[in-house]
């Protein structure tokens, strides 16, 4: 939502202990996460976890203004286990607590590591950690329960941010990282005055399409499952790692509010910050004038100032501003490649994943190779001029900027990346220099191009392929294998062709020469050879698993095209949460490896799941797949070009793919040393 103006009087007269000065603790969210929401037979094992303080002040003061009670063992539990003491094995793990620990519970007791109950009275001196329920509903992609009931403030950039929790995350929605900038103009990083505001609702996505969003929409969402005592300073260990998203949608459309990236899931089973961000989107977001100041780049700009307002503010939300990875797909990840590019951007991130970055041949040229001004101009610019009837203007911008927001994103789509000389100062990402300080991880889905294409009318492969802008490629190199049905054929091999022009060769590109000339030290480099598709894009049965009477929700195990998007769901863990069908037995614990593993990522730097991490969370799912599955190695400059396969029942190592294709395509290694 917009940013909505309260009075700190009727602020502090919300429910008490909303607001987290005055209950005085950090509190974090702990629970057995399996992905399936209030399914799982674990559903109500969350609790909240306090700082150490008296037996009252933990009962009466924090448990209880939170609507909440001290927790207490199941009817049955046994003294002296572990099992009475929840989260035992992950307290001990993170160092929260050692042997001689003991925790605040029900009944005027405290409870240690052994399960030992002892009691005390609550009189007693003694200050321990205390452990809440949580009994805040699940959210969905549907329904959040935003009621004063789960709400908690804190203070922020100057502000009185009131937010609320779910079942597993706090959640602060729609809180602004900038003012709006005038149109075509960069945004700068928004200061509170003093202000209250809530942040229990999305803020408005960027302006796109016929009239759809705001111009007002510089907006992004934190999911955290740990809150510092602001009265504080937090440790340092104790800060999360935070993972920073970039919403795709070609530069012209796409929300940070989009339910199938929320974050609850990621943040809770892989104990990180999470935070997805709006930015200006088309003409509004990237048009260029001969002008000599409008000079394009505003939605990237944008990228740099929420990561700035991140630096300065996650913090508050538990985060580690010195431990941020920024991740995007599509266009998010082509914003990640021209964020690693950009000098503006230097050293506001640490690590980075590419999900299906764009870039070679057809529709994917310039989300890696940049326009200048001129082309930009030439290509996009010059015609919303003429259909604004501002090219004769005096000043063009002063013109564009009177236009309604929905025309100026209807009539043409400046949505290009240009060399503006500041923002980005090269055509390219330079894949030659000085080496690059940070992590990488990056890949594609096996058949990533299949939805940019149209279904063939005709079985004339070069009529076809003329149709729909491809090359017709070598038959020894691109064979169509027959399986009965003609056309089907024909399109299987033109999304091959499409992904190794638009999606794979560029990307393996990239991974050679930043490897080879020292840019990066190793890349995480991965291909998702099993995917769940969106539901209403691209809209064809072709990137489902095949429906049968044994498998009415489709049978992943059989020929299907893993196409772009599909590999979503499982990243953030959102199948359930947004309702969808677990499509055979490997969808549930293929979905909690992929979100383990990129959670890992942002978390060390290395996607494979510690051992002691999973043990810890009890992600016994994930434990068996890192036993069976192979290793992730990186890509590296010695140890050769390899990626791993994600898919199920186990993820192996690959050599790169398609390597003779690309070279046949003028896509080979080196295609960005030409």
């Amino acid at each position: 939502m917009q940013l909505v103006g309260v009075t700190l009087a009727a602020l502090a007269g919300l429910a008490a202990g909303e607001s987290l000065k005055r209950l005085d603790t950090s509190l974090t969210i702990l629970t057995n996460n399996d992905l399936q929401g209030a399914s799982s037979p674990d559903a109500d094992s969350a609790v909240i976890l306090t700082d150490a303080r008296g037996y009252q002040d933990v009962a009466q003061g924090v448990c209880a203004k939170l609507g909440e009670q001290l927790w207490k063992p199941k009817a049955g539990h046994k003294r002296r286990t572990a099992a009475a003491l929840p989260f035992a094995e992950y307290l001990k793990y993170e160092g929260t607590c050692d042997a001689s620990s003991k925790f605040w519970t029900s009944s005027n007791s405290a409870v240690d590591l052994t399960g030992r109950f002892n009691n005390i009275s609550p009189a007693s001196h003694e200050h321990y950690p205390g452990l809440c329920t949580n009994t805040a509903p699940y959210s969905t992609g549907k329904a959040q329960d935003t009621s004063s009931k789960w709400q908690i403030s804190l203070d922020v950039n100057n502000q009185t941010l009131t937010g609320f929790r779910d079942r597993l995350s706090f959640r602060f929605l729609g809180v602004r990282y900038a003012p709006q900038p005038q149109r075509f103009t960069y945004s700068t990083v928004f200061k509170g005055s003093g202000e209250a505001a809530s942040a229990t609702q999305y803020g408005s996505q960027c302006a796109q399409g016929a009239g759809t969003g705001t111009e007002d929409c510089l907006f992004l969402n934190v999911w955290t499952p740990y809150l510092p005592n602001p009265n504080s300073a937090p440790a340092k260990k104790n800060l999360r790692p935070v993972g920073v998203w970039i919403h795709g949608g070609a530069f012209t459309g796409g929300t940070a509010n989009d339910a199938t990236f929320d974050g609850a899931n990621i943040v809770s089973r892989g104990d990180i910050v999470m935070v997805a961000i709006n930015y200006r989107l088309s003409t509004l977001g990237f048009l260029a004038l001969k002008d000599g100041k409008t000079n394009g780049n505003f939605g990237l700009a944008d990228q740099i100032t929420a990561l700035d307002w991140v630096r300065a503010n996650i913090r508050s939300f538990g985060g580690d501003p010195d431990r941020i990875t920024i991740f995007g797909q599509s266009a998010g990840a082509g914003s990640v490649r021209a964020l690693i590019a950009s000098p503006k951007a230097a050293g506001k991130f640490s690590g980075a994943i590419m999900l299906s970055n764009l870039g070679g041949i057809q529709y994917g040229t310039t989300y890696s190779r940049y326009y200048t001004i001129d082309e930009q101009v030439k290509v996009a610019a010059n015609g919303i001029l003429a259909a604004t009837n501002c090219t004769t203007a005096a000043s063009q911008v002063d013109c564009l900027r009177a236009v309604p927001a929905s025309k100026l994103t209807s009539v043409g789509d400046a949505r290009y990346l240009v060399v503006d000389g500041t923002y980005i100062t090269s055509p390219q990402l330079e894949l030659t220099g000085p080496r690059l300080p940070i992590r990488l991880m990056m890949g594609i889905t096996q058949h990533d191009g299949a939805p940019f294409i149209s279904f063939p009318k005709t079985t004339n492969e070069t009529e076809y392929l003329a149709a729909v802008g491809l090359p017709v490629p070598s038959a020894d190199l691109f064979p169509i294998v027959a399986t009965g049905n003609s056309t089907l054929d024909l399109y299987t091999t033109a999304s091959r062709l499409a992904t190794d022009g638009v999606f794979r060769c560029v990307d393996q590109a990239t991974a050679y020469s930043g490897l080879e000339h020292g840019r990066f030290d190793k890349i995480y480099y991965y291909e998702f050879d099993r995917t769940y598709q969106f539901q209403i894009w691209p809209g064809t049965d072709v990137c489902n698993a095949p429906v049968s009477k044994a498998f009415p929700n489709g049978d992943p195990s059989k020929p299907y095209l893993r196409c772009h998007s599909g590999e979503l769901y499982f990243v953030f863990g959102n199948l359930h949460r947004e309702g969808l069908p677990m499509r055979d037995a490997g969808d549930l614990p293929f979905e909690q490896f992929v979100l383990d593993s990129f959670a890992a990522f942002i978390r060390t730097g290395d996607p494979n799941p510690d051992k002691g991490y999973l043990e810890a969370k009890g992600h016994e799912a994930t434990l068996k797949m890192v036993q069976r599955a192979d290793k992730w190695v990186p890509a590296t400059k010695k140890g050769g070009l390899k990626l791993q396969v994600l898919d199920w029942p186990r993820a192996k190592m690959s050599a790169f793919r398609d390597e003779k294709q690309c070279e046949a395509l003028g896509l080979g290694p080196k295609y960005y040393e030409k």
